[in-house]
């Protein structure tokens, strides 16, 4: 799905030969593949001529086949929440707590005491999904959860298990998830951004997390803070209408020219196509971030207070609300770098975490499927790595860090719901069948939104570059 090199700018003649190039060329590739790939190469023609011609970089692409999904929500729920806690029940840490082995710190191995959970497990809906007594709201749309308890990762850190989770390196900040698939998809609303992060507080690695990195500036994520000002400057200028558009014509042409001298810049054309993302935006971001038209049964059913604008349920509702309206890619990133899900000190910190999100989580399921949007939306809940059997010391009532194996979540389009795929050992220390990688988790979010993981690609500093590097699998288990 690499766009190919070609020159930026093109003249209306050189637009209409090019369409009418790739009409012919289509014509003939649908002679000899049949209706579908005549059909798809004029849309490429046509999308890849618009792009050229400065005014779809973002136009909707076909995908590499039949996508499951059209959009995704990702949830990031930050510091490392421990799976055995939450969706990896272990019953044989009850039996053995307080029993030393072997264990694996931050940077050294010694003799710890094993550590229960202070939570009760149950089973739950049809599927018998065993979920936490932290979760008790997503307990209750458990036949829609696929709990993946097999993901590791590489690096035991926050900022690069971070990282990684989000841009497949723990090392070298690369594109986004979110970036990748803007580059490649494009966005179903020109009005708003492809990719959109709701993010109170910067998380480990910053924003770094939501950059496009070498990929076009234009797919970089957008954050919004939640509060009375989500987006700063967003309100439209007092002026009458036809002075503001006489303005932008001209500001327009003469930003043309002072391009067409510079055509080698491609962060020049990305900011003049992010003045016209932000005209758009005034339009039509101020109506999704107003919620006074939406009933007081949905509100309830995120747990949000009329008039407020900062809380978990809040960022839930406007991501259904932008996704209704088109957004490709929202990522919403609970608490930041501090006060997260990192309980070293006390696994009775994951309470106020968990319901924080539970309701939310559980809300944003249950409207997704009443209006109609499940189908078409995929949605997964991560975070960058779990935590150890053990506790920190002897006595001791938190987790370390772990990234041999943990758990996380899909839900929504192509998904099988009621599903827990893979087997961790008898205290969840390590992976006892079916491994699931962050580039496993990745090629199979892809896969579910119509992507050959393998052919997402992008040439920068001599090789070719993709979200899952040189690895993943598409996980086909957990598909429906």
């Amino acid at each position: 799905m690499r766009r190919p090199s070609l020159p930026l700018f093109l003249r209306r003649r050189d637009f209409l030969r090019l369409a009418a190039a790739g009409a012919a060329a289509g014509a003939s590739a649908g002679a000899a593949a049949g209706p579908l790939a005549g059909g798809a190469g004029l849309r490429r023609a046509l999308a890849l001529a618009a792009e050229l011609h400065g005014g779809a970089a973002l136009a909707p692409l076909p995908a590499h086949f039949p996508p499951r999904a059209r959009q995704l929500v990702m949830v990031f729920l930050t510091g490392g929440f421990s799976h055995i806690d939450t969706f990896d029940p272990k019953p044989r840490l009850k039996a053995d707590h307080g029993k030393p082995v072997q264990a694996e710190s931050l940077r050294e191995t010694s003799m710890l005491p094993l550590l229960a959970s202070p939570f009760e497990f149950r089973r739950c809906g049809r599927s018998g999904l065993e979920v936490s007594e932290l979760f008790p709201r997503l307990g209750e749309v458990a036949d829609d959860l696929c709990v993946i308890r097999t993901l590791h990762t590489d690096i035991v850190e926050h900022f690069q298990a971070t990282l990684a989770m989000h841009t497949g390196s723990a090392t070298v900040p690369l594109p986004s998830l979110g970036s990748w698939l803007s580059y490649g998809i494009g966005t179903l609303n020109p009005n708003l951004p492809p990719y959109v992060v709701l993010a109170e507080h910067p998380p480990y690695a910053g924003s770094q997390v939501w950059d496009s990195g070498f990929l076009p500036p234009e797919h970089q994520g957008v954050r919004i803070v939640p509060g009375d000002k989500p987006i700063a400057d967003l309100d439209p200028p007092p002026r009458p209408a036809t002075l503001r558009e006489l303005e932008e014509v001209m500001l327009r042409d003469v930003n043309e020219r002072h391009l067409a001298l510079r055509p080698e810049d491609l962060s020049l054309r990305a900011r003049m196509r992010s003045f016209e993302t932000a005209a758009g935006m005034m339009r039509t971001a101020p109506e999704v971030f107003d919620l006074r038209g939406e009933p007081d049964g949905t509100l309830d059913l995120f747990g949000v207070q009329r008039g407020e604008n900062r809380s978990f349920g809040w960022q839930c509702l406007v991501a259904r609300r932008l996704v209704e309206r088109g957004v490709r890619v929202v990522e919403l990133i609970d608490t930041g770098s501090g006060d997260n899900w990192d309980a070293h000190g006390d696994m009775q910190a994951h309470r106020p975490k968990a319901l924080r999100v539970d309701r939310a989580l559980s809300g944003l399921i249950r409207d997704l499927k009443r209006r109609g949007l499940f189908d078409d939306v995929l949605l997964m809940v991560c975070t960058e790595f779990g935590r150890t059997p053990w506790s920190n010391d002897p006595g001791g009532k938190g987790r370390n860090h772990w990234a041999k194996a943990f758990s996380c979540l899909l839900a929504g389009a192509g998904v099988r719901g009621g599903t827990a795929y893979g087997r961790t050992d008898e205290v969840g220390a390590a992976i006892a069948a079916d491994p699931v990688h962050v580039h496993d988790y990745h090629a199979t979010v892809l896969h579910l939104l119509g992507i050959d993981h393998t052919k997402l690609t992008y040439r920068y500093a001599g090789r070719d570059y993709r979200l899952t590097d040189v690895a993943g699998r598409v996980v086909r288990e957990v598909l429906a």
